[in-house]
């Protein structure tokens, strides 16, 4: 099964975009801006969501700790 969540590379300002379920929920700055989307998109207990979690999270141009656009390359 495909992740449900998908974040994409840093953009040149440090934004990342973040679809769920194939929908457009924002763009996160930090891993906190992508439990509120998850929240504000219906998500039960998203503060409680493991971002590190492979099956749920396809991290794209590097995972949570990756922020800064040239870390990602």
């Amino acid at each position: 099964m495909a992740a449900k969540l998908i974040v994409y590379p840093p953009d040149e300002h440090g934004w990342r975009r973040v679809r769920y379920d194939g929908t457009a929920i924002g763009g996160a700055h930090r891993p906190s801006d992508i439990r509120v989307f998850l929240e504000t998109a219906g998500l039960q207990d998203a503060e409680d969501i493991d971002l590190t979690d492979s099956a749920l999270v396809d991290w794209r141009g590097g995972g949570p700790e990756v922020w800064d656009p040239l870390q990602g390359h």
